[in-house]
């Protein structure tokens, strides 16, 4: 397995493959030369022949970044990475390279998209439908029925209600409560949510 990425959020994801295999990380790269090791393994800072044909894991937190990543990598993909203590129906289904954390939930008949992350103590409720790039911050609580669009971010300890829709690249902010359904790109702070701006639409 090769882990791409080598800040905060890929010192984590080291620390859940190795609960679950510890033999089972073979490079990490970074683009940023200036990180040379972390947690003790070599830090490369491009694909070599020798990576050819293993699997890769996107392990950047920032959603667009995370996409990049993905759209300029040819290695496969892993599928999805989830936390032994996480606590996961035997129903829903999840995508490739998307990331489960510690003492999350995912609860009966809930899709997750690719390339998405659970985050750490995050409960997502029954009939959960996620696109790709979708990043649940730790604490936050997604209730039953609710539709979030690809790359939008739910802020640490956020709450949204049942059968909320949630648009693509929206930013939930920490705390929020989010009781209407949210447009594309908007960002969304407070209880109960309200927008304050828009983030800036990019080419996808």
């Amino acid at each position: 397995m090769i882990i791409y990425g080598a800040s905060g959020h890929g010192k984590v994801i080291i620390d859940i493959v190795n609960s679950i295999n510890s033999q089972a990380i073979d490079f990490i790269i970074d683009d940023d030369p200036s990180i040379i090791n972390i947690k003790g393994l070599n830090v490369f800072h491009s694909f070599t022949e020798e990576m050819t044909g293993k699997e890769v894991i996107a392990a950047v937190g920032n959603n667009r970044i995370r996409k990049k990543i993905v759209e300029k990598v040819s290695n496969p993909f892993i599928k999805a990475i989830v936390h032994p203590s996480a606590i996961i129906s035997e129903d829903i289904k999840i995508g490739n390279g998307s990331v489960v954390m510690p003492n999350a939930t995912i609860n009966s008949s809930s899709i997750i998209g690719d390339h998405c992350i659970i985050n750490t103590g995050a409960i997502i409720e029954h009939d959960a439908n996620f696109s790709d790039f979708v990043h649940v911050s730790p604490g936050a609580t997604i209730t039953g029925n609710v539709n979030i669009g690809e790359g939008t971010q739910i802020g640490a300890g956020a709450t949204v209600i049942p059968g909320v829709s949630i648009g693509k690249w929206v930013t939930v902010g920490a705390g929020a409560v989010i009781i209407n359904d949210i447009p594309d790109y908007a960002v969304v702070v407070g209880s109960p949510g309200r927008i304050i701006k828009y983030n800036r639409v990019e080419n996808e």
